[in-house]
């Protein structure tokens, strides 16, 4: 086939690649399926196998065609790439929004371009007469580092421009980082193969584009954003926005979140907005950068000496931040994983006061080589935990102690093991270990368990500690305690018969919730549905081998372990039959088989209110009939129940002909499967 192409059909043939490669990586609405870019990439590799003269470096099969490099090489910037100046409050804003009206002359409101300031790695790319011809790292503003060969490899980088109405010469700038989710995966790899885990997204991008083995880099999750042009021969639009969205329709990635406002305060508006929202951005973003959005505005501003005076960014609180690590202390989970606490000198960042920060487990102290008294960098991002993510060796103090893992729990004095295959350690002492009865009697009451209304945690705590309980099972006593219940701080009469009410209706439940309840390791709610719908009863589950429990699906080898070792043993089976007599009861059935269940193997999606019963109703009907219910709706989705105000995954499964039923239709249906009122 590829001897009866013309090079005018192998020109056509790259334009249709990159030009899918754009909707891809760009606009993220690919218009082909992978299968059949993967056969037009096949055609265009045999193409050139057969004509090499034809080969050119716009070809999509050039990203990775570099060889490695042994240096990178000095790239003078035509024009500087200057920092910018910071604000760190609403105040610095409005004083800069003042000098820039001064400069100007002028009272009137100055329109300003919004855009997240992402946190990754400047760079330069030039393009001649459309062809990618030069990238370089912004350096120190003035020379940079050749990186050509690596940003090749990056599929949001267009190796030649679409259109036709681009400048003969146009020098692209902006960031190039790695996703959130894409810097989760590297580590993830990383960790199984036991190299060194990167310390954010930032480093990572900035290690990845510094490979001397462009290979290595095409294998990194990086995207690359524009947020301005330098050099450039030939027009663009007068307003920067208009500017960014010329680079879009040449092919470049643009943040959606920017924005044109006008005036400081819609400035300071747009700021608290993306600052709300910033932790569910799937990128990092350290501040939002203003603009001047008249170019010719900025051009009569100018700049300073390393800065332009058309610019500022306003910086979030520092995620991250230096302290001293002062002691590590040990605390015992409900499952009895002993986890390691640094205890610090208190430093603000992530916009609150941190002295705590978790170490995960001995693996980790051991990946970061820390000792008591290092200095270490701090990392809090939203409601995230705060941890250590990195050591400062070169302030290490003479005195500095190794962390030492206790050899026995810290709450009972049980002895600490490690399973094999598993990083963390853990408490033997079980049922015994308060620490594990506290936190296990939380996970019992808990919504998603048996559901005890107002057993809230600390209420727990002051059970426990005041001696009215010390097993899950103790709790349905409480009814004969009625006197040191209402001795307790804060409980009323009212308090304590409410609480008590719960309890005894928390009696009523199904196997699959008391399964999840009782805190068994590797037994999530899907686990504990699962192993409820097969064995039907508790009798026949306690009976099962591992090799009974590892033939179901989703079951596991280390979960089929820990599910037969609970249930061996004997404190357990005593604290099962306690419950039980206390008269926790659920319905039972005969063994049922996942696959025969009418809705197995079916994915759902629930959305809008409905209004006959509710939506966790309405799940827990589906997940007992074999399905899936999921948050989104994709091609794969079989069926969508719709209620009042369902809309954009009702509009998204009409598009992609997924079947619809509304509450009524759905009520029918249910009982059809035997799953009515």
């Amino acid at each position: 086939m590829a001897s009866d192409m013309t090079p005018a059909d192998y020109e056509a043939l790259k334009s249709q690649l990159n030009y899918h490669s754009y909707r891809y990586y760009v606009l993220d609405d690919p218009t082909l399926p992978d299968a059949e870019y993967d056969r037009l990439m096949q055609q265009l590799q045999q193409l050139e196998a057969a004509h090499p003269d034809w080969v050119t470096p716009d070809s999509p099969s050039q990203r990775v065609g570099a060889k490695p490099m042994s240096a990178f090489a000095q790239i003078q910037h035509a024009l500087p790439m200057l920092s910018l100046d910071n604000a760190f409050n609403a105040q610095d804003m409005r004083d800069f929004n003042k000098r820039l009206q001064d400069r100007l002359k002028s009272t009137e409101e100055i329109e300003y371009a919004c855009e997240p300031k992402l946190d990754g790695i400047a760079v330069s790319i030039v393009y001649r007469d459309g062809l990618l011809v030069q990238a370089a790292t912004r350096g120190d503003g003035s020379t940079g580092e050749d990186i050509t060969a690596n940003v090749r490899t990056i599929g949001s980088v267009p190796l030649k421009l679409l259109g036709e109405h681009y400048p003969a010469l146009l020098e692209v700038r902006g960031e190039i980082y790695m996703p959130k989710q894409g810097f989760e995966r590297l580590n993830n790899l990383a960790r199984e193969r036991g190299e060194k885990l990167f310390v954010n997204p930032r480093n990572a991008a900035a290690g990845s584009l510094r490979q001397l083995d462009p290979k290595v880099t095409a294998a990194r999750p990086l995207e690359f954003c524009c947020y301005n042009v330098g050099q450039v021969e030939g027009s663009v639009p007068d307003r920067h926005t208009d500017v960014l969205l010329a680079l879009r329709d040449w092919g470049f990635l643009i943040n959606p979140e920017m924005r044109a406002v006008t005036g400081v305060e819609a400035c300071l508006e747009y700021f608290e907005a993306l600052g709300a929202k910033r932790n569910q951005l799937p990128y990092d973003i350290d501040g939002i950068v203003f603009k001047v959005n008249s170019r010719a505005l900025q051009a009569t501003l100018g700049f300073v000496a390393r800065a332009p005076r058309w610019a500022i960014a306003h910086k979030f609180p520092a995620q991250e931040e230096m302290t001293q690590l002062l002691d590590v202390e040990f605390q015992v989970g409900r499952t009895g994983a002993v986890t390691p606490v640094a205890r610090l000198e208190p430093v603000f960042v992530g916009g609150v006061t941190v002295s705590n920060a978790t170490l995960h487990n001995r693996d980790e102290i051991a990946r970061l080589n820390v000792k008591i008294g290092d200095t270490v960098i701090v990392r809090r991002a939203g409601d995230v935990i705060p941890q250590v993510v990195s050591v400062i060796t070169s302030r290490r103090p003479p005195d500095a102690r190794d962390v030492v893992f206790p050899s026995n729990c810290p709450v009972c004095g049980s002895e600490v093991v490690q399973v094999e295959g598993e990083a963390a350690m853990r408490c033997s002492g079980g049922l015994l270990c308060q620490a594990q009865v506290k936190e296990g009697i939380k996970h019992f009451a808990s919504r998603k368990a048996v559901d005890i209304d107002g057993l809230g945690d600390k209420l727990v705590e002051q059970l426990v500690d005041e001696g009215l309980i010390s097993s899950i099972a103790d709790l349905y006593r409480l009814g004969d305690k009625r006197e040191q219940l209402l001795a307790l701080e804060r409980m009323g009469e009212k308090s304590a018969d409410n609480l008590l009410a719960s309890i005894d209706t928390s009696k009523t439940t199904t196997l699959a919730k008391f399964l999840f309840g009782l805190g068994i390791r590797e037994v999530g709610e899907t686990t504990a549905r699962a192993l409820a719908t097969h064995f039907g009863k508790l009798s026949a589950l306690m009976a099962a081998s591992e090799p009974e429990l590892v033939a179901l699906n989703d079951i596991g080898p280390v979960s089929a372990a820990s599910i037969a070792h609970f249930f061996a043993d004997q404190r357990n089976r005593e604290l099962i039959a306690d419950l039980q007599a206390a008269g926790l009861h659920w319905p039972e059935h005969e063994p049922v088989v996942a696959e025969s269940l009418p809705l197995a193997g079916q994915t759902w999606v629930l959305t809008g209110s409905l209004e006959q019963m509710t939506r966790e109703q309405a799940k827990e009907k589906l997940l007992a009939l074999g399905a899936k219910v999921a948050g989104s709706v994709s091609a794969k989705t079989h069926c969508v129940v719709a209620g009042p105000g369902a809309g954009s995954k009702l509009a998204k499964a009409e598009s992609l002909g997924v079947a619809v039923l509304n509450e009524a239709e759905f009520i029918t249906q249910l009982a059809a499967w035997g799953q009515g009122e």
